[in-house]
């Protein structure tokens, strides 16, 4: 079941990160340079296309790493548990900064026209884009401790199989010479 569990937590939290970097790395450090009337257009196309399905991957996600924390908990895969635990907080924290930064800034460009800007809109543009690289850097964060956990019970489980199997050979005898 962990194993399980693993498997579709790594794969939400994958497709979370890969959205934030995929953006950050594509777009968001040419920011600076595109024209008002393009950004508004690649931002306005960018909320359209990634709120709705973002709106799910992240609660997925975070739901899966709780299962996975306490499965992993129950099992008693305690390093194992530190990471996937690192991971769901870091994931909640890049659900906040989406939450309490991102998306007020995205809900105030979708009212914004090329001919109407506010005068202070670059200032808007580069805290979303520093917010948005923070964000990124900490799913990646999470997306490392995740794989951490997964990779330490795969070592874990390995050791335990290696301490049943020595439990299970039979000793030699020795005679009394």
């Amino acid at each position: 079941m962990i194993k399980a569990v693993q498997f579709v937590t790594l794969l939400l939290f994958s497709l979370v990160t890969g959205v934030f970097w995929g953006t950050w790395f594509s777009l968001s450090r040419s920011m600076a340079s595109i024209t008002p009337g393009t950004f508004l257009e690649v931002g306005r196309l960018m909320i359209a296309n990634l709120g709705g399905p973002m709106s799910v991957l992240m609660p997925a996600a975070l739901l899966s790493a709780l299962v996975l924390c306490v499965l992993l908990l129950r099992g008693r895969q305690a390093r194992a548990n530190v990471f996937a635990s690192a991971a769901f907080v870091l994931m909640i924290i890049a659900l906040v900064i989406t939450l309490a930064v991102n998306v007020p800034i995205d809900r105030q460009i979708q009212s914004w026209t090329a001919a109407g800007l506010p005068p202070y809109w670059q200032a808007i543009r580069d805290r979303w884009e520093f917010y948005h690289g923070l964000r990124t850097l900490v799913s990646v964060a999470a997306l490392t401790c995740l794989f951490a956990s997964t990779l330490s019970t795969s070592w874990g489980s390995t050791a335990d199989r290696q301490v049943q199997r020595d439990e299970h050979v039979p000793k030699p005898r020795t005679t009394a010479a």
